[in-house]
């Protein structure tokens, strides 16, 4: 069920949408993410990968970000590799062992756009099990009108994600953002030509989400939603 404040944006017009990234934009997962990469890497006896190549690799597609990760092998060890993530990031979280946490800010930046009117989704490089499971973890389920996951179509940068929630929302390009971390984040807002804002807190540096062509960068979370009102407005 749609939280109220959402419900009530869709009687208006235009339609205005902030499309989140979420590894990285809403939560920070990376620990989570080594963890489950370094598991997968251990069962198929390829050492140990390096955090930070890790880091730079969330918000692709799995298989995509394994591919860049381990370039030398074949498209099978890739896809298996992958399934091997899939398994031990589910088995922690089963266990209780995966840690999400919520930046801060971001509650009062999603509650700001609701007031405004404006429709909230997130477009993500996880898949939708894990995208739920956030979700519900942090009490959030019913607040995004689109949820736009890798396994339902061609991952970041392509602009599918975000055509797609253009399509279910009803949104034009012109009263879209999208927020996020990473530079394929930015390239996909490009891609999809719709406005983009920054978060310096994540896991690509601001420079390169600068050169990658964000409208704007923010600095704390409860600042994005007066950035993406600015572009919205502007």
């Amino acid at each position: 069920m749609m939280a109220p404040l959402v419900t009530a944006a869709l009687g208006k017009s235009p339609l205005r949408l902030a499309l989140f990234d979420c590894d990285g934009t809403l939560v920070d997962s990376q620990f989570a993410i080594i963890d489950a990469m370094t598991r997968a890497w251990a069962e198929h006896g390829l050492g140990e990968p390096e955090p930070a190549d890790v880091r730079r690799m969330v918000g692709l597609s799995l298989v995509e970000a394994v591919a860049l990760l381990l370039p030398q092998r074949d498209a099978d060890l890739h896809v298996a590799v992958a399934e091997s993530y899939k398994r031990a990031f589910s088995n922690a979280r089963s266990r209780g062992e995966v840690d999400e946490p919520l930046f801060p800010g971001i509650l009062d930046t999603l509650a700001a756009l609701e007031e405004a009117g404006v429709l909230l989704g997130v477009a993500t490089g996880k898949s939708r099990r894990g995208l739920d499971a956030v979700l519900k973890g942090h009490g959030l389920t019913g607040r995004f009108v689109t949820l736009q996951t890798a396994d339902i179509g061609p991952g970041k940068p392509n602009p599918h994600m975000v055509q797609r929630a253009l399509a279910e929302t009803g949104a034009e390009e012109a009263a879209t953002v999208v927020i996020g971390d990473t530079t394929y984040d930015i390239q996909m807002a490009r891609n999809a030509r719709v406005r983009s804002v920054g978060v310096s807190w994540g896991y690509h540096a601001v420079p390169e989400l600068e050169r990658a062509g964000a409208d704007r960068i923010v600095h704390r979370g409860r600042d994005v939603a007066t950035a993406v009102l600015e572009l919205l407005e502007g």
